[in-house]
Order: structure tokens, then sequence, then C-alpha cells
């Protein structure tokens, strides 16, 4: 269960299994589905954690298949050092992959329980009779970590006029306005004075900060 990786498959979709009433008479498993958890504060981890250890010991592998974390990576000057830090996207919640609902719809205790008694989760995120998040929702997030994942975004959002400091390189301390920002590339366009007149450097974005 990887905690950034987020895929739209449904495990056990299609299976047969044999039905509770011992009528010998076999139904066709429900795809598995995505759900958004409310988690307290700050313990989106501990509980990715918890309900990965559960899914062991409790034996619930065929109802519980995955629980992510959606992050991103930041970074930022700290004392002239560049530091690489992670940031949730989605503070507050996790999204788990599970069987909810039985072929009949019918809420599954086991799955239902699991995820009540798990502690730090709040609730589904839309209470008490929680829906499935629509596939398109699923892909755009599946995107989104994608892109997040693949470059390093600024801790802080710079805009054009922003009035920002240098934290590294040559120019360290100097301050300066934004002319021009090049997300794709990662680099600004910063205005800083020198030898007594305005000059245009390029920057990346850890390498400068917001002035106070």
């Amino acid at each position: 269960m990887n905690e950034t990786a987020l895929s739209n498959s449904e495990p056990g979709a299609g299976e047969t299994v044999p039905q509770a009433d011992g009528s010998g008479v076999t139904a066709v498993r429900p795809p598995a589905q995505w759900y958004a958890l409310h988690t307290l504060s700050g313990q989106e981890s501990k509980v990715k954690k918890n309900i990965d250890s559960r899914v062991k010991t409790e034996e619930i592998g065929d109802l519980i298949f995955e629980v992510v974390i959606p992050i991103e990576r930041v970074s930022e000057v700290r004392r002239g050092k560049r530091v690489e830090t992670e940031r949730k996207l989605y503070p507050g919640y996790v999204f788990i992959n599970m069987l909810l609902r039985d072929d009949q719809s019918k809420l599954i205790d086991r799955s239902w329980y699991f995820v009540r008694e798990t502690p730090g989760i709040i609730g589904f995120a839309d209470g008490d009779n929680p829906l499935p998040m629509p596939n398109e929702q699923i892909d755009a997030m599946l995107r989104q970590m994608r892109e997040r994942e693949e470059k390093v975004s600024p801790k802080v959002a710079f805009a054009v006029g922003d009035k920002v400091k240098v934290g590294d390189g040559p120019f360290l301390n100097s301050e300066g306005v934004i002319e021009e920002i090049d997300p794709d590339r990662g680099k600004l366009r910063v205005s800083v004075s020198m030898f007594g007149r305005s000059t245009p450097v390029e920057l990346e974005y850890w390498q400068v900060e917001k002035s106070q």
C-alpha cells in the first residue's frame, strides 16, 4: 500500500462469491470503490499506518485494498539552505479503496465497522451514508499526484510584483521584485539592484523567499 500511488483499479470486481444464505447460488462481487475519510488533524499518516496494520492482523484484505495520502514535494530556503519537504494535498483526509456495499447495495458491516473503529478517523467525509468518489474525481486526483511527484513546487506561491529576498547564490541577501514566472521550469525572473541599477536575474523558486 503506497502512500502516494493511487490507482483506479477495482480488485475483485467480477469475481463470484457464495451467498451467505447457503443456497449455493453465487453472486458477482461488486467492484471496489474509492471513498474519502475524514481524519483528526495531523493524524493522516497515523490513520494510514493503523489501517495497513489492521488489514493484516484482522485478515480483511478481501474488503480493504488500498489507502493513500496524496502528497507533493515542496522546497523552501531556510537559513540560506534549500530544504525539501512533503506536504499533504488534502490535509485532514485519506482515501481508501474498499468494498463497502454488497451486490444488493447494502452496507457490509465488517467493512463499515473496520473504518469506524480505526483510531484517528472521524468518519466518512460525506457522513453516515457514504457515496463512492466519481471516477472523474479519482482520475483528476491521479493526474494531480503524478504532476506533483514529477517536480518540486515552492512552498510559498509567487506572483508577479511580489517582493522577494534571495537566499542562495551570488545574489545572496539581495532584494528584488518578481517580473516573470516560468512554472514549467520552476524559474523566476527577478529584478535586483546591482551596482546602483536594476538588473534582471533568473533564479529557481527555492532560491528566494518572500520579503517580510
